[in-house]
């Protein structure tokens, strides 16, 4: 099984507790004038659902598992910038997550914070020039914001073609 169908399996089995645990809900009482839906199954039924439910949470808890250690032993290389950069799936999906945003979100602190060149006059009626100090390089700031605004596509697309391609390590 490929990683991207074991995700798509624990989706599936999330949406058939979700639709179990409504019916064991509405079913498993009723008072004793109304005929049950299922008749004299319906105690059956509501045993075989709780089953199924616990049956479904187990599969995802390994389908999980499975997934974690595939995603902690697998590399994937990407390039960021001019570099290649290799993290376990694990890392980038970390990545993905918040670390790109937080780097972009610190790149982009880097800003003349609206402060205004020109002249003014001093205290003794001479004109002085009034310059930006700034203490980053501008062409840097811009190189690494890019960098890291165009990081999470990059690695959503290559997750994509590597969880479509890679196998399951099994639990």
């Amino acid at each position: 099984m490929k990683i991207i169908e074991a995700m798509k399996r624990v989706k599936a089995n999330k949406d058939k507790i979700a639709d179990l645990q409504r019916m064991i809900g509405q079913f498993c009482a009723a008072l004793n004038y109304e005929t049950p839906v299922y008749g004299s199954e319906t105690g059956t039924k509501i045993t075989e659902w709780l089953q199924s439910c616990t049956d479904l949470t187990q599969d995802n808890a390994k389908l999980l598992i499975s997934i974690a250690r595939t995603n902690l032993a697998t590399t994937v290389t990407i390039t960021l910038g001019e570099k290649s950069v290799t993290k376990s799936i694990a890392e980038w999906v970390w990545r993905r997550r918040e670390y790109a945003e937080a780097d972009l979100r610190t790149w982009q602190l880097l800003t003349d914070r609206g402060l205004k060149e020109g002249t003014t006059k001093n205290s003794q009626g001479e004109t002085t020039e009034i310059k930006i100090v700034r203490y980053f390089d501008p062409v840097q700031r811009d190189k690494m914001v890019a960098m890291f605004k165009a990081e999470p596509h990059e690695i959503d697309a290559a997750l994509e073609v590597v969880n479509a391609v890679t196998d399951l390590i099994e639990a």
